[in-house]
């Protein structure tokens, strides 16, 4: 399957069309190795000449010139890959290519899969994501002003005196939305092929959420399952038996996912960890030490997940004898924490500014573009189209 590694007529023109997205991949040769084993060379070529907006099959046989009775076969084979999402709407089916991340990548091993080398493809991308954490593909993720994802509180853990709206709110979000469905966790999973586990014990299948039109994608092409409202809740509960912080879009409108994350398999942990404190957005809440009640047990230390919570010291940098102390640029204020203390000394309290997120997914996107300098390809692309909506032929 990796017979066109680094070729110029396949592996490039694709690796520039994906770096039209807002949160791109970083060219190097570990990444043309995962792409090589991801596609083939005619899939390479289709993603390559895919428009940055959704496209009918007709569209995609003009950008292509392959014909109909050849294609549609193949962007059937791409979307069973979770290489391309399909979308049946009004009586059409519209694709979209998938970014690498959050896309292809992890499709990659939210199921258990024979046709792709798996043990392989997670040492090279966990090699890929953290190798040069600071110039590789960790800064093209995390290192953007607006952030691609944001935190949730446990909401059983917020001061009294304080609210959550329903976009903050786990809970809210699973029940305000249309469809919903489970399934493995990617991080997990392609842990378990690099023959580690998590240190939480937390589960692989049956615990990360998808919802809306991309959970309809997923359980059509068994990448998840679909589940009611209410068994979509009892993994939340699972999820916090676990400590584990609740993860989703970083959008206040219709959130397609709510992963449960844990801080040594999951990648936006990690990220967090490696000193990208904004890569993930915030809640409006921080995590707080009661003094007067801590013992310095170290239980929320294991429990943090992105180790904002360590020994306290004194102001010469020794370590106390008790007492723990929390890193406020680092804390995510979900929460995850505070059931695991015995002795009440943890808490949550408001942010001194409760941080608002985008309110759709193309205001984030707009938001990371044109932070990075991106938007020019969109707006020609948008030019292009309304052209051929009112031009014959």
């Amino acid at each position: 399957m990796g017979h066109h590694i680094g070729s110029k007529d396949s592996i490039v023109p694709l690796i520039d069309r994906l770096n039209k997205y807002p949160v791109g991949l970083v060219d190097n040769e570990k990444l043309r190795e995962i792409l090589a084993l991801l596609f083939d060379k005619q899939e390479a070529f289709v993603a390559s000449r895919f428009p940055l907006e959704e496209a009918t099959l007709p569209e995609l046989v003009r950008c292509t010139g392959i014909a109909e009775a050849e294609l549609a076969p193949l962007l059937e084979k791409m979307a069973d890959k979770g290489l391309v999402m399909d979308m049946p709407y009004a009586g059409k089916i519209y694709y979209l290519l998938m970014p690498g991340l959050i896309g292809f990548f992890e499709f990659t091993f939210m199921k258990n899969r024979a046709d792709l080398p798996q043990a392989e493809l997670a040492r090279l991308m966990a090699e890929y994501m953290y190798e040069d954490p600071q110039n590789g593909q960790a800064r093209e993720f995390f290192g953007s002003k607006t952030s691609l994802t944001r935190s949730l509180v446990y909401e059983d853990q917020i001061p009294v005196s304080s609210e959550v709206t329903s976009y903050e709110d786990a809970r809210k979000i699973i029940e305000n939305a249309s469809f919903g469905a489970v399934g493995m966790c990617y991080c997990r999973h392609k842990k378990e092929h690099l023959n580690e586990s998590c240190d939480k014990g937390a589960p692989v299948e049956n615990i990360c959420i998808s919802l809306g039109s991309a959970a309809k994608f997923m359980a059509r092409r068994g990448f998840a399952a679909q589940k009611s409202k209410e068994e979509l809740l009892a993994i939340l509960d699972t999820a916090r038996e676990y400590n584990l912080t609740h993860i989703t879009d970083n959008i206040r409108q219709r959130p397609s996912f709510i992963c449960n994350c844990c801080s040594c398999c999951c990648e936006l942990m990690l990220g967090v960890q490696a000193g990208y404190h904004e890569g993930v957005g915030k809640t409006p809440f921080l995590a707080q030490v009661v003094p007067e009640a801590c013992n310095g047990c170290g239980l929320c230390f294991s429990a943090c997940n992105v180790n904002a919570i360590f020994p306290s010291v004194d102001v010469k940098g020794a370590k106390k004898s008790s007492g723990a102390q929390i890193d406020e640029s680092v804390c995510l204020g979900c929460g995850a924490c505070i059931p695991v203390c015995r002795r009440q000394a943890l808490t949550l309290v408001e942010r001194p500014e409760r941080p608002l997120p985008p309110e759709k997914r193309k205001d984030m996107f707009k938001a990371i573009l044109k932070e990075k300098k991106r938007m020019t390809p969109y707006v020609v692309s948008g030019v292009k189209k309304k052209l051929r909506k009112i031009l014959p032929g």
